[in-house]
């Protein structure tokens, strides 16, 4: 059997260790993956002691805790706190999810935190998104019309042509289920990835937009689309409950049909 090991410089090593303070009531450690790109060599995995009872009930309550109060050098994005902006997304117990959802007292033991997987990290815990937002905009994820829109008021919809974007509008653009996924990691410059994908398939499935054709002979790919093996990660670790690959096998079939 083949044994593969990781390049040097990229193997985490063991880092500092921040005790609790004297006094503390219910201490949780929490192992934080750390690199700084000024400081440069190996990345390495810092463990913080935080008493849950001066606390909020989140992984990202204990981040913010562990930033004001114990290591201000701690890096990491977040915004709303409440499951919507995506900037909180980071793998959390060896899942992709936003800190901001994840109950502490839902991992057993030692709570592991990583940047999401195959992003270049820029440091800590912030990976570099540039790659995934160039391929979201390359979908044109805009409404597309050739004719006028109406003298006095919106688009309209029928009801039942509206409840189709249901499960669609709702992604956040967190990254989690793409960086959950092998296809992305093993090709992620050529294919799109679950998250594109999925808001691919919002505007070809919307009754408004005038460019279907258009956005399928984009898709139309070796990579961008068909890399894609139903693999399933993408829907399990999907923080708002999406499902990523459904909303690809609809994009497929639709390829099927217009061929037949």
């Amino acid at each position: 059997m083949v044994a593969f090991t990781l390049p040097k410089n990229s193997k985490v090593a063991r880092g500092r260790t921040h005790k609790a303070a004297a006094g503390a009531q219910r201490i949780k450690r929490f192992r934080v993956y750390r690199w700084d790109p000024d400081v440069g060599g190996n990345p390495t995995l810092d463990t913080f002691e935080v008493d849950l009872a001066a606390c909020g009930p989140m992984v990202l309550d204990a981040l913010n805790k562990i930033k004001d109060e114990i290591d201000a050098t701690l890096t990491f994005r977040r915004s709303c706190r409440e499951g919507v902006c995506g900037s909180c997304a980071m793998n959390v117990d060896g899942t992709n999810t936003l800190a901001c959802l994840k109950p502490i007292d839902a991992i057993a033991g030692d709570v592991a935190v990583y940047p999401l997987p195959h992003l270049p990290v820029i440091k800590d815990l912030v990976g570099d998104m540039t790659q995934f937002f160039a391929q979201y905009a390359s979908v044109e994820p805009w409404l597309n019309t050739d004719s006028a829109p109406p003298p006095s008021s919106e688009r309209r919809q029928l009801p039942a042509d509206r409840a189709k974007l249901d499960g669609l509008w709702e992604c956040i653009l967190c990254a989690c289920c793409s960086t959950s996924c092998p296809s992305y990691w093993w090709n992620g410059d050529r294919f799109l990835g679950p998250a594109t994908l999925l808001q691919a398939y919002r505007w070809i499935v919307d009754s408004r937009d005038e460019h279907t054709g258009d956005r399928l002979d984009y898709l139309e790919d070796p990579h961008r689309l068909y890399r894609c093996h139903t693999i399933l990660n993408c829907t399990a670790t999907c923080p708002k409950g999406l499902n990523p690959a459904k909303a690809i096998g609809e994009i497929k079939k639709l390829m099927v049909e217009r061929r037949g």
